[in-house]
């Protein structure tokens, strides 16, 4: 936890003893009243965070001083066929840590449809994964994350909205092209977009529409990846195509 983060309603109020962030600044960082850490508001400013008191409950009272922006979101966003709730905590952890702009949960003819129905999108679990990847990663910026029950629904919506950058489909089956071997051409604002399909991949009538959508079908290598692996190896991939690994 390299940022304690706070959500927007919690400014002015005492965190529980049992809070995660409370137990990591007095038991981890051992730091007690007086004592500052990294801090910054979900959605907001980052800055410095002091410990007002430490209650005999064991409860936290703290004040911020918040003066620096967050760094912007990166122009990409990630598609995924709905992957297993397990790996579906990690996967927005991590996409989170990345600073991509939008994560988009997909239904697929063939992923397990008792994916879609995963708590963690009611119980603010999911919520939960991303504060904690912008935290990781010193940001206060979550990834927009949404939900479509298939992928023809999504590709209708078109969510990328202006014309993309790029829109490419990792995919080992028959591709067009290698993503190593793509340049990202495009506008310079505009998104560059992965779909990338669940556990067992896109059904042929799923390429199709991919393809007709202007999607380009890209092999990751001959190995098969987990979903959360494909996920950040080509999130990765296409960060650094546009620059923003530099």
């Amino acid at each position: 936890m390299n940022l304690i983060l706070f959500e927007a309603e919690e400014l002015g109020k005492r965190l529980p003893k049992h809070d995660e962030r409370v137990v990591h600044l007095t038991k981890v960082l051992r730091k007690g009243a007086g004592d500052g850490f990294d801090a910054g508001v979900v959605g907001g400013k980052l800055g410095k965070g002091r410990i007002e008191a430490v209650g005999s409950d064991g409860s936290l009272s703290f004040s911020l001083l918040l003066d620096s922006e967050a760094p912007p979101p990166f122009p990409l966003r990630v598609a995924v066929g709905f992957p297993r709730p397990i790996q579906l905590r990690r996967l927005l952890r991590d996409l989170s840590g990345l600073g991509v702009l939008a994560v988009d949960l997909v239904g697929t003819e063939l992923g397990e449809k008792s994916y879609r129905d995963t708590k963690l999108l009611q119980d603010g679990g999911a919520r939960a994964a991303l504060v904690e990847g912008a935290a990781q990663a010193r940001d206060t910026r979550l990834p927009v994350l949404s939900t479509y029950a298939s992928l023809a629904s999504w590709l209708r919506a078109a969510p990328w909205g202006k014309v993309p950058r790029v829109l490419v489909a990792p995919d080992n089956v028959r591709p067009a092209a290698s993503l190593s071997s793509l340049v990202f051409t495009g506008p310079d604002d505009g998104e560059v977009v992965l779909a990338i399909g669940s556990e067992r991949g896109w059904s042929d009538a799923e390429r199709e529409a991919l393809e007709g959508a202007g999607f380009v079908r890209a092999s990751m290598g001959v190995r098969a990846l987990r979903t959360e692996t494909a996920c950040v190896a080509a999130a990765v991939l296409a960060l650094e195509k546009i620059g923003a690994l530099g």
